[in-house]
């Protein structure tokens, strides 16, 4: 299934391997540093248009996609938990 992580941008589910409140867990050394390589690697994708929430880390083809987002990373857990039981949520 697919999720909406904001500003009309949808992403399968099953490339999803976390979600991750930026404030609290930017707190960690080792969580900067691959925030960091993520962004040297050209990886980020920042689909927000405020001031990001949370972050999306995927797997796709191999390769590492990070995802910014500007909804909370509560709303895209309900949202992924929600079409586990086959809804499509907007």
């Amino acid at each position: 299934m697919y999720v909406h992580i904001g500003n009309d941008f949808i992403i399968n589910d099953e490339d999803i391997v976390a979600v991750f409140d930026i404030d609290s867990s930017s707190i960690s050394v080792k969580t900067r540093n691959f925030l960091n390589n993520a962004e040297k690697n050209k990886e980020i994708v920042n689909i927000s248009t405020d001031i990001p929430r949370s972050f999306i880390v995927c797997k796709k083809n191999n390769k590492n996609i990070v995802y910014l987002s500007q909804l909370s990373s509560s709303t895209i857990g309900k949202r992924i938990n929600k079409n586990k039981k086959g809804d499509f949520i907007l």
